[in-house]
């Protein structure tokens, strides 16, 4: 924690010397770019511009990369060169290279829950003048949300996933159960099917994004904002009630283990838990590729999943009284270096990102785009899809905090979760967790 409160502060001193020496830059192009004469059009001029994507080159298709390039060259005559950065090299890597503006990306991909940790310190650039014409209300709203300082937009949405319930169809025959319709029915339904000895539900003791849900569901939240301040609200009554009803579910129905934390995207494929598949499991969109019966290969002659109509399914985790329970979304942000010296270039670059031929190419491909204009494009690729779509829209994020990342650094919410599941007072466990909340949420 030392280490990252440091960095931060680093960071956001760092930032205010490189800003105020932006406008002293040598870089001519970027100068006659990016200012005009009182009145004067201003004039686009070439610029080379660097963005970082993050994750593995496999994880964005070639056809993305390919379509900015050669847009973006079109356009404006300048080369973009894309570069990966791992998740979990993001939030060092930018760090160190945002407020240096030689070696900051221009344009740079962020997760949605790690934009707070720039927005706050002004390392990114306000691009509220900009919200109407790339999108506006139309652009997923949680994730402007994320984005944003008060009324200022820093990071715009990019693509989303959503997390849903996928099920097996067999199981829940064999045990003779439907599909839940509210949130207590999913775990009467798991409960039941666990003392058959037939499948339980998987949800693993420490996997707080996903358990989130429940605390929203029963109106409660992770912390609340107001005038300036955050505050910690995991001991509000909605909050525990939330927390209660989740640990419910992880100790009558849950096959998971306490120390389990994310989602297992096969969890509900023969043999991937010890032989001992789960009825249902909560996971993004995305995990189609790897669930359904392992009936094929893969590369080296493994068993492989293959998805399977007859055995699996899929539905939106009900809410307390029906309805849509709100998820914890995930996906990306994007977002302008503050210290970038090719300002008109990058702002050229958002424009193309969320013109209707980039959210198209998004929606085709089955990315979420960021424009809910084009979900429909989205969620006629596939069933799974509408899905999706419907929890993505009622989706909810973690605290636009500056010290959010400090709270996810030492696993707050892990610890928190694991307490609850090993059948602890969640009242009392609450009270404590906002204290530690507290101590580190406003950075």
């Amino acid at each position: 924690m030392k280490k990252m409160t440091r960095g931060i502060a680093a960071f956001a001193a760092a930032s205010a010397v490189v800003l105020a020496g932006c406008s002293s830059s040598d870089d001519s192009d970027a100068e006659e770019s990016n200012t005009a004469g009182s009145g004067e059009e201003t004039e686009v001029v070439a610029q080379d511009l660097t963005m970082w994507w993050m994750g593995q080159e496999d994880d964005t298709t070639a056809a993305y990369r390919e379509y900015l390039q050669e847009t973006y060259a079109a356009e404006n005559g300048g080369e973009l060169t894309v570069e990966y950065v791992g998740w979990g090299d993001a939030i060092s890597a930018l760090t160190t290279a945002l407020p240096d503006s030689s070696n900051t990306p221009d344009v740079t991909e962020v997760g949605n829950t790690q934009a707070a940790t720039f927005t706050t310190v002004g390392a990114f650039l306000d691009v509220t003048d900009m919200y109407e014409d790339l999108g506006g209300d139309n652009l997923l709203q949680g994730f402007v949300e994320a984005g944003s300082v008060g009324d200022t937009i820093y990071a715009l949405p990019y693509y989303f996933g959503s997390r849903f319930a996928w099920y097996r169809k067999d199981l829940y025959e064999q045990g003779g159960v439907e599909v839940p319709t509210t949130l207590e029915e999913v775990t009467t339904v798991h409960a039941s099917l666990k003392d058959q000895d037939i499948a339980g539900f998987y949800m693993g003791g420490q996997d707080w994004r996903n358990g989130i849900s429940w605390i929203f569901a029963n109106g409660g939240d992770i912390a609340t904002f107001e005038g300036d301040t955050w505050t910690s609200a995991l001991s509000s009554d909605a909050s525990v009630a939330g927390m209660e009803q989740w640990q419910e579910l992880f100790t009558t129905a849950s096959v998971a283990q306490v120390t389990d934390t994310d989602e297992l995207f096969n969890a509900i494929n023969d043999g991937s838990l010890q032989g001992t598949p789960a009825a249902a499991q909560m996971a993004p969109n995305w995990a189609a590729c790897c669930i359904g019966p392992l009936t094929g290969e893969d590369d080296e002659g493994n068993p492989a999943p293959v998805w399977d109509d007859a055995v699996n399914g899929f539905y939106a985790l009900p809410g307390v009284d029906g309805g849509i329970a709100p998820v914890f979304a995930g996906g990306s942000n994007i977002a302008i270096s503050a210290a970038s010296q090719n300002i008109e270039g990058a702002k050229q670059l958002l424009e193309i990102i969320f013109s209707d031929e980039y959210q198209t190419l998004l929606a085709e491909s089955g990315w979420g785009p960021a424009n809910s204009e084009f979900g429909e494009i989205y969620a006629g690729l596939a069933p799974q899809n509408e899905v999706a779509l419907e929890t993505a829209e009622a989706a909810k994020l973690t605290p636009a905090a500056p010290g959010w990342a400090a709270i996810e650094e030492q696993q707050i919410l892990e610890q928190y979760f694991t307490a609850v599941a090993e059948g602890g007072d969640v009242a009392s466990l609450a009270v404590e967790y906002d204290d530690k909340i507290n101590a580190l949420i406003n950075g």
